[in-house]
């Protein structure tokens, strides 16, 4: 990482990763080890000629959709051990997804996801073909996908 920026989020990262260690809180440690194992592993992959983003440094949205992409795992490994009965797993997962969850941008309000579906709607109208992905698009890493949809499905009919 010498030759690009520092990322804030990792900086903040390794810094929290250190104090979890002095604090010996194992599952603190560990998932913060995993979150920057996983930007690791992406920067090596990028390291590919076949790559889509071949040579493109992570950004901070990189970092960020991957923490979400850990989170999501977390949440879907949480519903699938507690199906199985393994509530100490289960319990183990939200409390890592919990963890993830710090270092994400906060959620926005619905009121503000109105205003920006509002807003794309008087620039697109009220087809929701057409207001859905650009939605998503601007809304992306600050809000639920399920929860845009539920918005834009109401304010298009």
């Amino acid at each position: 990482m010498a030759d690009q920026e520092k990322s804030p989020l990792e900086e903040r990262l390794r810094s929290d990763a250190k104090d979890a260690q002095r604090e010996r809180d194992q599952i603190r440690l560990d998932t913060l080890r995993g979150a920057l194992n996983a930007f690791h592993l992406e920067e090596v992959a990028r390291t590919d000629e076949k790559h889509a983003r071949f040579r493109v440094p992570l950004s901070e949205q990189d970092r960020i959709n991957i923490l979400e992409k850990l989170l999501k795992q977390r949440d879907e490994a949480a519903q699938l051990y507690e199906q199985a009965g393994r509530i100490d797993s289960a319990l183990q997962e939200k409390r890592e997804a919990t963890i993830l969850q710090e270092y994400l941008p906060a959620p926005m309000s619905d009121d503000e996801l109105r205003e920006i579906i509002g807003g794309i709607i008087s620039r697109e109208g009220r087809d929701f073909r057409k207001v859905m992905p650009v939605a998503s698009r601007e809304t992306r890493g600050r809000a639920d996908g399920r929860r845009v949809q539920m918005l834009v499905r109401q304010l298009t009919d």
